[in-house]
């Protein structure tokens, strides 16, 4: 169960990273408003990532 729960983490890191550096493009042409909303999701993917991580490591430890 572990390797699935690091699998999920790892999706959801590639988005996080994905939705930042759209957002960084955006703020470079100065779209505010898109370069916000791909910030809100990466921030979401960052939580997922930090939730799956959690659970991979509780599982790997035996909690």
């Amino acid at each position: 169960m572990a390797k699935t729960a690091h699998a999920e983490a790892a999706k959801h890191h590639e988005a996080a990273a994905k939705s930042h550096k759209t957002a960084a493009e955006h703020h470079e042409k100065g779209d505010e408003a898109t370069a916000a909303k791909h910030l809100k999701e990466a921030h979401g993917h960052s939580e997922k990532v930090h939730e799956s991580s959690t659970k991979a490591h509780g599982k790997s430890a035996g909690k």
